[in-house]
């Protein structure tokens, strides 16, 4: 494994990494969309964060247990390479804003309650979603595990509770552009020190 970009003696390097990179990556999502549609919809905060975090890290957990068992297949510098080429590629995607597909399916959903219908949205939002690919990703490039899944976790609450919390007022607000260019800087700033080192 390569070293962390913080001192080793930093304990959560990983979990804070990871944090950062899906928070300012889930800006402007659909996953974030869907977290906007779903509060104006049912205008009931607690169920659908709690169903955000439960299908956030169920899916991330998968993703991750995936990005670690990837990378110990490969050498160190095959892996080296695919993740900064993967990076570059989340780079890209992230200058491309996203739709909501998935607000049928919220919509379906709303018989089995609000926690239950936000659970199975976001998890089914998730799939390869740029945030999840992230996470493989990451989860590939660093350890422990549980930081990485913890952290992307994390940045996805970060970005989407408060569009719960305070619904469609302050996310009308969000520099999306800006934070999609922030995004993909973050991505090919990690993509190059990867490579760099």
């Amino acid at each position: 494994m390569s070293p962390p970009p913080w001192p080793p003696e930093f304990p959560l390097h990983a979990l804070l990494l990871s944090a950062a990179a899906v928070a300012i990556a889930e800006i402007g999502d659909k996953t974030q969309l869907l977290s906007l549609i779903l509060a104006a919809k049912y205008r009931k905060a607690l169920p659908i964060c709690l169903g955000i975090f439960v299908a956030t890290i169920a899916n991330h957990a998968l993703a991750g247990a995936f990005g670690s068992l990837v990378a110990g297949w490969l050498s160190p510098q095959t892996l080296k390479w695919i993740v900064a080429v993967s990076f570059l590629a989340i780079a890209a995607w992230t200058l491309v804003p996203d739709k909501v597909d998935d607000a049928e399916e919220a919509s379906k959903l709303r018989s089995h309650g609000v926690f239950a219908a936000t659970v199975v949205a976001f998890f089914l939002a998730e799939m390869g979603d740029k945030t999840q690919v992230a996470t493989v990703v990451l989860a590939a490039q660093y350890e422990p595990l549980w930081q990485v899944v913890v952290g992307t976790t994390l940045g996805m609450l970060l970005a989407n509770v408060p569009v719960v919390w305070l619904g469609a007022r302050v996310a009308r607000k969000l520099p999306l552009r800006a934070a999609r260019y922030a995004a993909a800087v973050l991505f090919v700033g990690l993509a190059v020190w990867i490579v760099a080192r």
